[in-house]
């Protein structure tokens, strides 16, 4: 397959010789490295990659030129190539030029002149959006396809599981395919449905997670028994722990059950974490500090930590799989689940028209549909805001008064703007229906209006918080929601929990037990924010080195 392209525009040929010279020196392994001396040169030249069938991954390009700018060429050149990113080589004056342009082009960045050393100007920035690139780019499709039926439960199971774990797959419904339908005669016997093809002819009939994730190429098991640091969990805590473990040179294994990125993995949008003004969505910073953490020699396990036990010096946490696996020190950062709802038939309906979460390997099948968004908190409005894009309708429904009781401002003000989201305030969802799939929900209003029955196709949960931590039974201390008690929160006037057997009060992070930690959503009264979750992570790394050093 041709490299994908990266196109250099300046009109200064001394300029762009040094950043063809750069570009190929670092990038010419693995693209295909252009160059144009005018925009209107890069124009044509765009085009005629276009025409060849040709894939465009970054446009660099110079602002000041004579004729046409850079945002004027990028304009044009995006018409040709939507999916590439864009990167302005700009001097001090044009900053406000390149300013406008992140808001007017979705510009992904500007590059101040010169840019030496090119290692730490350059290159760092154009790996970071190639890598985001190839990310979302599809080539002609290889790999894994999922043979199944559109209203199957089990079906959305295996597609919400490949695509958090950014596994690439096709889904093929057998109902409507021929391709499918051609697959499925090929395969002996009657297997039963879902069933994952892998390009090899091997196939999983049905699968189980666990089976599924090492077929695909995840690490299931812990390549070592023992380690300084072990992780339950791999939200935004975990992962932040992890990187920074890793960095600092403990031996650190995370253990996930899911998929790394937790229930913050699937929020469309985050657009107020730190040092990403065009935001980035849950499933882009999950892989980020994935690969962040296993270039720091982190395993990463797909896998459950079912059980915690104690035995001095040491911690031990017991895996499904029947393994179990020792340590210095364990931080449970296993975050939480979303709340299901309590009603008739919702069990039934789960995975056919109710989803829990952004279910976003779902969201497309519902272009042009009615859909409802139950919740009123920054997950529930990022949510929305992703469905509106498909959907016909999208029903908001909160329980609250008003969305700013429960939702960040910017947030409120994007809801409110988007025509196609009607919020339905002091409102509940009391009757789920339908047959096969989801069909209609009924939905009371507290202020007198009265029950509504609303025909829907489907409808995304975000109420309440299940704490993970039925693994700690008996272990360490919880509130009574389940959350897990650290710090000063374990005690009060200066008392030690009961089960403490060491002179020193425990850290910030500790649980009731020495060396066990938590961070994150699961622990009691913590800030429901990422930002908040991965400072936490790092936190407690911090707080392990203590610990590490007392031991």
């Amino acid at each position: 397959m041709a490299k994908p392209i990266i196109l250099a525009v300046d009109d200064e040929p001394q300029v762009l010789n040094a950043v063809e010279r750069d570009l190929r020196a670092r990038f010419g392994s693995e693209y295909r490295i252009a160059k144009s001396l005018s925009g209107e040169d890069a124009l044509n030249a765009t085009r005629e990659f276009k025409k060849r069938g040709g894939s465009l991954a970054l446009f660099l390009v110079d602002q000041r030129m004579p004729a046409m700018s850079g945002t004027e060429f990028l304009a044009q050149a995006l018409e040709v190539f939507p999916g590439a990113k864009r990167v302005l080589l700009t001097a001090y004056a044009d900053t406000q030029a390149a300013i406008t342009s992140i808001n007017t082009l979705g510009l992904d960045h500007y590059l101040m002149k010169p840019w030496d050393p090119p290692e730490k100007e350059m290159f760092p920035v154009l790996e970071d959006l190639l890598s985001d690139w190839a990310a979302s780019n599809r080539p002609p499709f290889e790999g894994i396809r999922v043979l199944g039926t559109t209203w199957s439960a089990k079906g959305h199971e295996v597609k919400d599981f490949l695509s958090r774990n950014q596994i690439p797959y096709l889904w093929m419904d057998v109902e409507k395919d021929e391709e499918a339908q051609r697959l499925l005669k090929a395969i002996n016997g009657a297997p039963k449905l879902p069933i994952v093809l892998f390009p090899d002819g091997r196939f999983l009939s049905d699968p189980a997670m666990h089976d599924l994730a090492g077929e695909s190429g995840l690490q299931t098991r812990a390549a070592r028994p023992f380690y300084d640091l072990i992780i339950s969990g791999g939200g935004p805590a975990g992962l932040a722990a992890a990187v920074y473990a890793g960095s600092e040179g403990l031996r650190t294994v995370l253990v996930e059950k899911e998929a790394t990125g937790g229930q913050a993995g699937t929020s469309s949008l985050i657009e107020n974490y730190l040092g990403f003004p065009k935001g980035l969505s849950g499933g882009d910073l999950a892989r980020r500090a994935t690969i962040q953490a296993k270039r720091f020699g982190v395993e990463i396990v797909s896998g459950e930590v079912v059980g915690v036990r104690a035995e001095d010096p040491y911690r031990y946490a017991s895996l499904a799989d029947g393994t179990e696996i020792s340590c210095h020190a364990l931080l449970i950062a296993t975050g939480v689940e979303v709340r299901k709802l309590d009603l008739p038939n919702a069990d039934r309906l789960t995975g056919v028209g109710i989803y829990y979460g952004a279910a976003n390997s779902e969201a497309v099948g519902y272009k042009g549909q009615d859909v409802m968004v139950v919740g009123g908190a920054n997950s529930a409005g990022q949510g929305a805001l992703s469905l509106s894009r498909h959907a016909r309708t999208v029903f908001l429904v909160v329980r609250g008064v008003a969305l700013e009781a429960g939702m960040s401002s910017y947030l409120v003000q994007q809801v409110r703007a988007t025509e196609n989201i009607r919020v339905l305030l002091a409102s509940e969802v009391i009757e789920v229906s339908g047959s096969s799939k989801l069909e209609s929900v009924s939905v009371t209003e507290k202020d007198g209006g009265g029950v509504r029955k609303i025909p829907v196709g489907a409808i995304f949960v975000f109420v309440g918080a299940v704490a993970h931590t039925d693994m700690l039974d008996g272990v360490v201390e919880r509130d009574p929601s389940g959350f897990i008690l650290t710090g000063r929160d374990l005690g009060s006037n200066g008392s030690r929990p009961k089960s403490w057997n060491i002179p020193r009060d425990p850290y910030l992070l500790e649980t009731s037990v020495p060396g066990v930690f938590a961070a994150g959503d699961v622990r009691h009264m913590s800030v429901k924010r990422v930002g908040s979750a991965v400072g936490e992570g790092a936190i407690a790394v911090a707080l392990i080195h203590q610990y590490l050093k007392s031991v």
